[in-house]
């Protein structure tokens, strides 16, 4: 087994890799960029060296100087994590060049499975059920639509190099092909400079179900299936283990396919390979089809060892350092289900637009797993994906670990940004999740219902007030006047509602508020607080925002009552950033009449690309950005003016 090792990654799946190999007795060298110098894996990690700038090309992008890193440490592995290098074939050579250790599989491996089209191929070759599409070089546009016209829609659009829904379109008709064609072809680019897409036939009712393997160079077991089909723009939401409504017939046909990919890479360490599933009716061995094989450990990988009880990290650690498989495939088996949710730092009710913020307030049940990269305190970087955690739950059935999903995402406490914490909490909620009916469109059909805002009740606008004024925790004289009870009034915004908010202390243990003209008791029983008939909420308070920690988290505002502000609402002259990012094109020119929706603008952020739009029709007045500019949130960056102005 090694000494040391270094990671070569970053946040949640650093942190996860540190507590394995800490556990074996390895010791663990971290490494990170200006805007991690105080994050938490460089709190966990025996040492820390940086690397470089904020910007993953400045930093964990650079392989050369995380080997000699490694090398200047002591190191004799590199651990890769998932991201940034994890897939990258000639820094695993780089890093066997220098003497070490790559945990992970050979170069030769991931180039079989870095392109799409090159992998399908190869599956035909090894007997691995493909999707019907075109996989050829010829990447003409009216190559593609010919293509395309020939299979019939809808069909996929999927960048070669890709992965995470980059470079991903999915296109309903021929009139539609061109445009998404464009958008595809760009954001491919953007994300993995390398533009060349390949077309597939799009599965009606598609199921996405994956199926974790590993192996030793030679042989490879299989560590059964996940269902990854919860997904929204084809990035993953929820993940269980294992598939709903699966079959021994069917586990049994996906698994010898995975095995079989596998062993014909001579694979080497954890890895996926994902399917798409006929999910219109029953599962049947013959409706599974190869998409791709992810080289790496992935993030869902929790799931797996919940229902295995097998540590990924700690197998990935020994079959690297020259030990045989841990298990053979009889001696594996399934006990129970679990469930993994993804909290990310995001505006939902903005299109789930990625966010950033300091979190001032972190906190999770303890009946729950969570593997986080961010403690309270910690900044989510717009340099970086804005996950928070991953929240993991297990039980004996389906049915009982869904259900202590859902109390896990309510007893989740976040503060200090916006977040899709409500969003998983519907989603944990609906009826037809619940029954296991899943498919890679569930999240589409019903985005209405789920993206519903949470409906505060005056009770909860009550314990902010209380919070606020200090009369949660107050002494017996607090809120008193000599003659009678004071009457005072706790000045609080809901999003762009004031509310109109008075108290009447009467005691020690009890209190009188209204409400917006709503009258709520508030009374206080063997040391805890009553409102209104429910124990009051906890509470957190940073700078003027109250967060009350019940429907997933409601921000109150503290209103100054001498600040005194004023302004008309928005016009839609202004178009501004929504987020930090990289001005990546400016379409809109002075003097140009443009009409409402015209794409003003590219802002790249999260790695993906967002078009701003023109909000209403108008002749641009200014451009107050550059393509290549650095922009933060709120950054004014067109300016419209009436058409006839």
């Amino acid at each position: 087994m090694f000494d040391k090792i270094l990671i070569a990654n970053r946040g949640e799946i650093a942190c996860r890799v540190i507590e394995t190999a800490q556990s074996m007795g390895v010791s663990c060298v971290a490494v990170y960029s200006d805007a991690d110098a105080s994050s938490k894996h460089v709190a966990m990690a025996d040492k820390a060296v940086h690397i470089g700038g904020s910007a993953p090309a400045d930093s964990y992008l650079r392989g050369d100087v995380i080997v000699r890193a490694a090398l200047d440490t002591g190191a004799q592995a590199i651990h890769p994590g998932y991201g940034f290098l994890s897939e990258n074939p000639d820094f695993v050579e780089a890093v066997e060049a220098a003497g070490l250790t790559f945990i992970g599989p050979s170069a030769d491996a991931i180039r079989a499975m870095g392109l799409k089209d090159a992998a399908k191929a190869l599956m035909v070759e090894a007997g691995v059920p493909v999707v019907p599409g075109y996989h050829g070089s010829d990447q003409a546009d009216t190559t593609l639509k010919a293509e395309a016209d020939q299979m019939g829609y809808p069909v996929l659009i999927k960048a070669v190099a890709g992965g995470g829904g980059k470079g991903m379109r999915l296109v309903e008709n021929h009139n539609d092909f061109a445009d998404a064609l464009a958008s595809a072809l760009s954001e491919a680019q953007t994300a993995f400079g390398n533009p060349n897409v390949l077309v597939e036939k799009f599965v009606t009712h598609p199921r996405h179900i994956e199926v974790q393997i590993f192996g030793d160079g030679t042989r490879a077991v299989h560590l059964f299936e996940r269902d990854c089909s919860l997904q929204r723009r084809h990035q993953k939401v929820i993940e269980e283990a294992p598939a709903p409504g699966m079959t021994p017939n069917m586990r049994a046909a996906m698994g010898d396919a995975a095995v079989k990919a596998a062993e014909a890479i001579g694979y080497k360490g954890a890895g996926t390979v994902e399917f798409i599933v006929d999910g219109s009716g029953p599962l049947r061995p013959d409706g599974f089809f190869f998409m791709e094989m992810n080289t790496r450990l992935q993030v869902e990988h929790p799931v797996t060892e919940a229902i295995t009880g097998v540590d990924l990290v700690e197998w990935q650690l020994r079959v690297a350092a020259g030990a045989p498989l841990p298990m053979t495939q009889d001696e594996l088996s399934i006990t129970g289900h679990a469930f993994e949710a993804r909290l990310y730092a995001e505006d939902v009710p903005a299109g789930f637009l990625p966010a950033t913020g300091t979190l001032t307030h972190l906190r999770f049940p303890e009946q729950a797993r969570a593997d986080s990269g961010v403690r309270a305190g910690d900044a989510i970087s717009p340099f970086y994906d804005p996950m928070i955690a991953k929240v993991i739950t297990y039980g004996p059935t389906r049915d009982t670990a869904l259900s202590r999903l859902s109390q896990a995402l309510a007893e989740t406490e976040v503060a200090g940004t916006v977040t899709n914490l409500a969003f998983l909490g519907a989603l944990s909620g609906h009826d037809g999740f619940q029954r296991g009916e899943v498919d890679t469109g569930l999240i589409g059909r019903n985005l209405e219902t789920l993206t519903l805002p949470p409906s505060p009740e005056p009770r909860h606008a009550v314990a902010a007030a209380m919070a606020l004024a200090g009369l949660a925790d107050g002494g017996a004289a607090t809120g008193f006047s000599l003659w009678a009870p004071l009457r005072r009034a706790v000045p609080l915004a809901l999003g762009e509602d004031r509310l109109n908010i008075h108290v009447e202390v009467l005691g020690p243990n009890a209190q009188a508020w209204t409400v917006d003209g709503t009258t709520v008791q508030a009374d206080r029983l063997q040391g805890n607080w009553i409102i209104d008939g429910s124990p009051a909420p906890r509470c957190s308070i940073s700078d003027n925002i109250i967060t009350v920690f019940d429907h997933y988290g409601i921000a109150y505002r503290a209103i100054d009552l001498l600040d005194v502000t004023a302004g008309a609402m928005g016009d839609g002259n202004l178009i501004e950033a929504p987020m930090p990012g990289l001005v990546k094109a400016v379409f809109a020119t002075p003097g140009a009449k443009v009409a409402k929706g015209d794409r003003l603008a590219m802002l790249e952020a999260m790695k993906m690309e967002h078009a701003l739009l023109a909000l209403r029709d108008g002749t641009v007045a200014e451009v107050l950005v550059s393509q290549g500019d650095q922009v933060s949130a709120g950054a004014a960056l067109v300016r419209l003016e009436d058409a006839d102005t």
